[in-house]
């Protein structure tokens, strides 16, 4: 009886050990995302211990606006062929042997090469296309390499050995979870197979993709060890530009500034992951369960 009144109590809800199990997940989150998010989003109005907008405004600053330009760009030049390569290799993946060892072996190694980035991603294309790199000594190319410093030209490239992966594992359970009926309905009525795309297959696909594009827009605009390990002069981008700010022997007293670099950067995030769960919560319907 006293358990009946407990649980009515709680509204029918009975309390379980087995909550007990989130415990560490809820201070994870704490203490590596919630706790930092809140030393940024304060530290960005405060400065030598008193409320300030100096650090906002200090945003307007041409360097600022140019590193945020180019992050922008880098970003979606990547995001947008990162995306288009990595759908259709995930077309081509999801025609093969669902149970098939290429279909298998590819997923796997997508799944490796989308979090394998950083420092060591930066090292295997120094080793390979960099001056003294083994490709430029092999092809007796002299002089080459330099490109590959260039946030416009090697980041960019750097930045798809990652993002294609990514891409493929996000979208094809999108692309998996096109039913064959669609597409023998389709041809049933009389509809070619570019009308099965353009009216059928594409409308469905399409917020899964744009899902995807975002993602890889957001992973790549918020990318850091790989940029530092191969721009290192000039920090052409904002989150080289927040590490300059904390690690500079020249400017100090710059970390209100970087703190309100970052809070942008987050709000830009927040914006794109929320465009992103509502396509995903969209897109999800059409998946077969």
């Amino acid at each position: 009886m006293a358990d009946a009144r407990r649980s009515r109590a709680l509204g029918g809800l009975r309390p379980s050990g087995a909550l007990l199990g989130v415990v560490p997940f809820f201070a994870y989150v704490t203490v590596f995302l919630l706790i930092p998010a809140l030393v940024v989003v304060i530290g960005a109005f405060v400065s030598g211990g008193r409320p300030t907008l100096g650090n906002i405004r200090a945003l307007g600053e041409p360097a600022v606006t140019s590193a945020l330009w180019h992050s922008v760009v880098l970003s979606v030049v990547t995001a947008v062929v990162g995306a288009v390569l990595g759908a259709i290799l995930a077309y081509a993946v999801s025609t093969a042997r669902p149970n098939g060892v290429l279909k298998r072996f590819v997923t796997s190694l997508c799944g490796v090469l989308a979090q394998f980035g950083g420092v060591i991603l930066a090292f295997a294309f120094l080793a390979t296309f960099s001056a003294q790199g083994f490709l430029t000594r092999l092809l007796g190319v002299g002089g080459g390499g330099l490109w590959l410093y260039e946030w416009d030209k090697g980041l960019m490239l750097v930045y798809l050995y990652f993002q294609v992966p990514l891409m493929l594992i996000v979208f094809l359970p999108a692309v998996e979870g096109l039913r064959p009926q669609w597409r023998e309905a389709t041809e049933t009525l009389g509809g070619s197979t570019a009308l099965y795309w353009r009216k059928v297959a594409g409308p469905i696909l399409l917020p899964s993709f744009i899902g995807a594009l975002l993602l890889l827009f957001t992973n790549a605009f918020s990318a850091y060890a790989t940029a530092a390990a191969l721009v290192s002069q000039g920090a052409p981008l904002l989150p080289l530009q927040i590490g300059g700010t904390f690690t500079s022997e020249v400017v100090l007293g710059q970390e209100g500034v970087g703190k309100a670099m970052a809070l942008a950067m987050v709000v830009v995030v927040a914006i794109v992951m929320t465009a992103y769960a509502v396509l995903d919560r969209r897109a999800s319907k059409w998946l077969v369960r």
